[in-house]
């Protein structure tokens, strides 16, 4: 199997993983046909996992032989052989990852995609442990002494109570590794998996042929013999509707409905109506613009000669018509354009800057209720969730208690402009803490089995931010579980 199929195999496997698909997970890792060590690794975190003990032994034997100083391999085999109440063999392998970390006072395997710290004073406390199962007590003592010189502050209560169970000669639990966190492959060499297309798909726009669908190069062209002397009499581009006009000046609208468009611009005039406006579709999108703006544009096989002599634009831009009071242009659902009825003189057109931006008609002087109602049909949002502002920065707020009579004072020929944001019910989401977690970093936060957290954001898929006991920071994901019935 090569690298790159290897590569492919182990992501997929750590995708099911991550979506609590065990079984399957560990069915697409032992269809590996090479594995290295750390996948070696995973798949006796999940023998583990499934309490597969013997299996989990075979599967960190080969680990090992990969990589003879992965100290997390022996710490877990060291794990395995405690289950499996081989207590001497327990102790040789906390021992051996002892001596992988050369002196360390921890190892971080995040670098090698694995989100986890191996602290040598959780080495220690277990060989204590493995010793005490023994009956050697003494020596047990002289492992958490030692591992005193190794503490972390985090880790200082956990050695601290192992040390006074070792001085009772009573036992303790193990310090386990989460079986839920696996080595992943880099994340840069999985993104090149993917076929990338930096060319993309080319699309006829206009052509001389009916229903062309060619890209790419010319196709070859049937030769004629005796083929006409002169050129064949222009033949038009087919628009794909409305007849081209070229923008002649620059034009600003000043209502939701007019479109805006800028000298040497190609629009294509849907409909011109009475009172010299022009219902014309541009990138897409549709909208009024003065027809005294445009030109009629000839586009033909001819026009090419002509290319690229732009026609002065030294002149001032015309007068901008006027509108026919409560009329204007619009599409039907049958695709033509029509007639429609504007708001009446009474009403306003508010402007509201969103996300996209959109128009509601208010009448006159109404108060705030009509206002936000409006806003809040349009979004589908209840009010609650719905700021308006007067400004950009948020800063002049509108709520019930404005004095909307300052609001009208913005208005300009009939139009107000708005900011709106909004900000939905979140859902509280609890999480319960399934194993402890202590680490060093000052942004991690810290953790016991059992310990209540309330998740404030999601970093990413693997590490959490929360808050729990009083303190912030971020944790990782494997280490808890969400509570059900997590409130709204």
């Amino acid at each position: 199997m090569s690298f790159v199929d290897t590569l492919r195999q182990w992501d997929k496997a750590v995708t099911c993983a991550d979506r609590q698909e065990w079984s399957e997970a560990l069915s697409i890792f032992l269809s590996i046909q090479e594995p290295n060590s750390k996948i070696y690794f995973d798949i006796g975190c999940l023998h583990l996992l499934n309490q597969d003990l013997d299996d989990a032994e075979k599967a960190f034997d080969c680990s090992i032989r990969k990589d003879e100083h992965l100290a997390v391999a022996f710490f877990q085999r060291g794990i395995t052989f405690y289950k499996k109440k081989r207590y001497e063999e327990s102790s040789d392998d906390f021992q051996r990852a002892f001596k992988a970390l050369r002196g360390n006072q921890l190892i971080d395997y995040k670098a090698l995609g694995l989100r986890y710290i191996l602290y040598a004073c959780e080495v220690l406390h277990n060989l204590a442990l493995a010793e005490a199962q023994l009956g050697n007590w003494e020596k047990a003592q002289e492992n958490l002494v030692k591992a005193l010189d190794y503490k972390t502050d985090a880790k200082l209560s956990l050695i601290d109570r192992a040390l006074q169970s070792i001085l009772k000669q009573k036992l303790f639990k193990p310090v386990e590794f989460p079986l839920k966190m696996l080595f992943k492959p880099n994340k840069h060499y999985v993104a090149e998996l993917e076929k990338k297309d930096y060319l993309g798909k080319a699309k006829v726009v206009a052509s001389v042929v009916p229903q062309d669908e060619f890209s790419g190069f010319a196709p070859l062209q049937p030769q004629v013999e005796d083929g006409p002397t002169s050129p064949k009499e222009p033949e038009v581009l087919r628009a794909l509707e409305g007849e081209p006009h070229t923008v002649l000046f620059e034009f600003d609208p000043e209502t939701s409905d007019e479109l805006a468009v800028v000298p040497g611009n190609i629009v294509f005039v849907l409909q011109k109506g009475d009172d010299n406006w022009a219902y014309v579709v541009f990138n897409e999108r549709r909208g009024l613009v003065p027809y005294n703006y445009l030109e009629r544009l000839e586009i033909s096989l001819a026009s090419n000669q002509h290319k690229g002599l732009a026609r002065p634009l030294s002149r001032e831009p015309p007068t901008r018509p006027e509108r026919t009071p409560g009329l204007t242009l619009a599409e039907s659902s049958s695709g033509r354009t029509q007639q429609v009825v504007q708001p009446t003189d009474s009403s306003y057109i508010f402007k509201i800057h969103f996300t996209f931006n959109f128009a509601v008609s208010v009448p006159h002087e109404s108060p705030y209720a009509v206002l936000i109602g409006k806003v809040s049909k349009k979004l589908t949002l209840p009010t609650t969730a719905i700021s308006l502002s007067c400004d950009a920065n948020g800063k002049s707020l509108i709520d019930a208690n404005t004095d909307m009579k300052d609001v009208w004072r913005h208005a300009s020929r009939g139009h107000v402009t708005l900011w709106c944001t909004t900000k939905e019910p979140q859902k509280e989401i609890h999480f319960v803490a399934l194993h402890s977690y202590e680490s060093s970093n000052p942004e991690d936060l810290n953790f016991q089995e059992g310990d209540m957290i309330k998740l404030l954001s999601r970093v990413n898929e693997d590490w959490f931010e929360g808050q729990s006991n009083g303190k912030t920071g971020i944790f990782p994901a494997a280490f808890v579980e969400e509570l059900p019935g997590n409130k709204q």
